[in-house]
């Protein structure tokens, strides 16, 4: 079995790197096929293997699959394309909207399933499987042995994290950024992941030893060193659910029990104190919507889909209908090759 991964973004990476060390484990041929912004960042687990840049030289290595971890992907590669999703971020409309790249989708759980199994019966030409998101492997798998000292933080402090979605119909950093200076207290470390849209003029006038800003593309080790999550309506709130550890979630557009909802920065301190005072008050309805969002918390996900792939013919279609021509996002795809020299979210 030939495997291609298309990657695309840097926090993509997290997401295949499990199923690249699956692959590798059941010897299946690996390639790299990654932007000029990703090359360089590639993790030594990943890196070890072909890494492309053309697509012509790409489109020669003829792969029996395509893993995507991405909205996008280039339809002149051959083989079974395949979306893994860069997030679980299941409130927002993107995740659900087909774009006529892909033959497989692999859901994370029932709630993103049913929906996709409804659009299947729809246009045809696809398959939807239930697989859950590989990079809740990484997260659990995380090596967090002696976490705080590799990170230099005392053991004494409360870490908050606050990571905000990119969307801007969805964002919290406008209204949140404000009051973390007028709310924070000496026994506190924040940190913050920005998205790439954000006001980078509001986090300049927060920096420092107490709000520290997370340059690195994997938000995984500062999941695990987090007591509490601020966020909105990103789909990292799902990744930290994993951990059961409280979430607060600012004018979240759903699922609003799963921790607590504020409508006002106002409300955000009452929020953090209830939430170290009482971390498990919320656990049994984290678990009940994960057990809807992504189920499988066993850190077999990607052993799962290389094995599901392996079970797969890729000379066969994967639906009985014909994907539509879709000119205008091949032309999109071809324009950003040529000229732009990147890809595609």
């Amino acid at each position: 079995m030939r495997l291609l991964f298309y990657v695309s973004k840097l926090y993509s990476l997290p997401v295949i790197e499990p199923l690249v060390i699956e692959a590798e484990r059941q010897r299946a041929e690996i390639a790299i096929f990654a932007s000029a912004k990703v090359q360089g960042k590639l993790p030594e687990t990943v890196s070890k293997f072909k890494v492309f840049t053309d697509m012509q030289v790409a489109i020669t290595y003829n792969p029996d699959f395509v893993l995507c971890p991405g909205n996008f992907v280039d339809f002149r590669l051959p083989g079974i394309k395949v979306e893994l999703f860069h997030g679980i971020g299941i409130e927002k409309p993107s995740h659900y909207k087909i774009r006529h790249f892909f033959d497989l989708y692999l859901t994370s759980g029932p709630a993103v399933t049913e929906r996709f199994e409804k659009m299947q019966k729809k246009y045809r030409y696809f398959k939807t499987i239930e697989t859950g998101w590989p990079k809740i492997d990484h997260i659990l798998k995380y090596d967090t042995t002696d976490l705080r000292k590799r990170f230099n933080l005392p053991p004494d402090k409360k870490i908050i994290l606050y990571a905000p979605t990119h969307s801007s119909s969805m964002e919290s950093s406008q209204k949140i950024l404000p009051a973390i200076e007028t709310i924070m207290r000496p026994e506190e470390i924040w940190f913050c992941k920005p998205h790439e849209f954000m006001n980078r003029e509001l986090l300049r006038e927060l920096r420092g030893k107490q709000f520290q800003i997370i340059d690195h593309y994997d938000i995984t080790p500062y999941l695990h060193l987090a007591d509490v999550l601020v966020s909105d309506t990103s789909s990292v709130v799902y990744e930290f659910m994993v951990l059961d550890k409280p979430v607060v979630t600012c004018r979240t557009l759903g699922r609003k029990d799963k921790g607590i909802n504020i409508h006002s920065p106002d409300e955000l301190r009452n929020a953090l104190d209830r939430s170290f005072l009482r971390p498990d008050e919320f656990s049994a309805q984290r678990k009940r919507h994960l057990a809807e969002v992504n189920p499988q918390l066993d850190g077999s996900i990607s052993k799962g889909i290389i094995n599901l792939l392996m079970s797969i013919d890729p000379t066969q279609p994967m639906g009985e209908g014909r994907k539509p021509l879709n000119l205008f996002r091949k032309m999109q795809i071809l324009y950003h090759s040529y000229f732009r020299k990147g890809y595609l979210r």
